[in-house]
């Protein structure tokens, strides 16, 4: 894409200076400029470099673990072992890279390939295809392993495991639950649901039940008709967040024996690796997420433009709620967002769209309480975001009519969503705040005294 004149938008005056900027785009990048004196803040977080051999990292995780025996300790020769692996949507894990050292451990501790499955935790998003199975674990694994999608639809093969304090009915996979040990794999980075991934969603919603995930996410929804989403189910909470408590204790019913998570850096290449006990090592990873994309900001902008960090975070509009809640923090009232998301699966889930058919929020939330989905919960999140300013989607000129329903102003060029932004936003020398990993990158207001 063409990189837009901005001089055009500014005032008559002196020369200027400006700033380039190219922020992700699907499998591509966006291009344009905006004056040096604009720019609140360009939130990209803290640089961490990464690990320079992910792999002897890996293994040194998997034979020093966090408040845990090793790995080859805790297996025993002949067991089976089910080993759960985020979906395609959770695709920058670097798990085509590492899965090898973990089956190699495996192998060492008397664990042949036969008796190993995989499991992509698709949750209740699509199952994954058999292209992005070698995509996710690479082709070595692919076939060597038995490599297979959750169907949280399949209740034949689910078991009931109990209830929660909130009166949750735990049912998850049975392979899950007739394994000798369960290994949990993923990545952390803030969850504008559960606060944060990782942990414990390998379980909840990874290997569980769509009435298990219903009941748990419900919870992600105020205490009463036109109360709305809940405000402490968002990102970087967990004390009283009752959705993400509920998840532990469903987490607990199955009982993992060991986890691997890691951290991405502000790159996308792994930051950290983090194995042991599921709790503890995930906590651990909780606090290097902190530390690398919870920034705080003294203002909030006039205009925010955000990517989600290109594929597959924009793989379809869906995802790219998260960007847009976090653009929603770093934006004032009144201001515009331009979400940057190429969305080539943009109908994904299918009943996503459905919920846009409702004539008003209020109706919306009406059905979404009535037959909780997560997909209508992700749809009333976008739509709120609405209420506290305009936001642009910068996607593909195919994805208009489906937009057209989302309260979302569609465009196809940087060059369209800057010049509607300048003039929505009502300031002619608008602050600008960029967030070149918006899909990652939390925006904290600090608290002024």
């Amino acid at each position: 894409m063409n990189r837009p004149d901005l001089r055009e938008l500014l005032p008559l005056g002196g020369e200027m200076a400006f700033r380039d900027f190219q922020l992700k785009y699907g499998k591509g990048a966006v291009s344009f400029k905006v004056p040096e004196e604009h720019i609140l803040y360009e939130l990209r977080g803290k640089e961490v470099p990464p690990l320079a051999d992910l792999r002897r990292a890996y293994r040194h995780a998997l034979d020093h673990p966090i408040d845990s025996p090793p790995l080859r300790e805790i297996v025993k020769p002949g067991e089976r072992v089910l080993v759960t692996v985020s979906d395609i949507t959770r695709g920058w894990q670097r798990n085509d890279q590492v899965l090898p050292v973990l089956m190699e451990t495996l192998n060492e501790a008397g664990i042949p390939d036969s008796n190993i499955t995989i499991v992509i935790a698709v949750g209740a998003h699509r199952l994954n295809t058999e292209e992005e199975f070698v995509e996710l674990c690479g082709k070595e694994i692919c076939h060597r392993i038995r490599v297979l999608n959750h169907d949280c639809w399949d209740t034949k093969n689910m078991v009931y495991l109990g209830k929660t304090s909130r009166g949750t009915e735990v049912s998850v996979n049975r392979l899950a639950v007739e394994a000798d040990r369960v290994i949990l794999t993923g990545g952390v980075i803030y969850h504008y649901m559960a606060g944060y991934g990782g942990g414990r969603k390998s379980i909840l919603p990874g290997l569980s039940s769509i009435k298990t995930i219903r009941q748990n996410h419900l919870l992600a929804m105020g205490p009463s008709l036109g109360s709305g989403s809940n405000p402490r189910a968002a990102s970087g909470r967990t004390r009283g967040n009752e959705m993400h408590e509920d998840m532990m204790e469903i987490a607990g019913f199955a009982q993992p024996d060991f986890i691997v998570n890691t951290v991405p850096d502000l790159h996308g290449q792994i930051a950290g690796v983090f194995a042991g006990n599921w709790v503890s090592a995930w906590l651990d990873a909780v606090k290097l997420v902190d530390r690398i994309f919870g920034v705080e900001i003294e203002e909030e902008a006039d205009i925010v433009i955000a990517t989600t960090g290109g594929y597959p975070k924009d793989i379809n509009l869906y995802q790219t709620g998260k960007t847009m809640d976090n653009a929603y923090y770093a934006m004032k009232k009144g201001g515009v967002a331009i979400i940057i998301a190429e969305c080539q699966e943009i109908s994904e889930p299918r009943e996503f769209f459905q919920w846009f058919e409702y004539p008003s929020l209020l109706e919306m939330e009406k059905g979404l309480r009535e037959n909780f989905t997560i997909a209508g919960w992700v749809a009333l999140k976008e739509m709120e975001c609405n209420n506290k300013g305009s936001f642009i989607l910068l996607t593909q000129r195919d994805n208009f009519e489906r937009v057209q329903n989302t309260r979302l102003t569609p465009v196809s060029t940087i060059d369209e969503a800057l010049r509607l932004a300048h003039e929505k936003c009502g300031n002619k020398n608008p602050k600008i705040t960029i967030m070149p990993q918006g899909g990652n990158t939390f925006p904290i207001l600090r608290k002024q005294a």
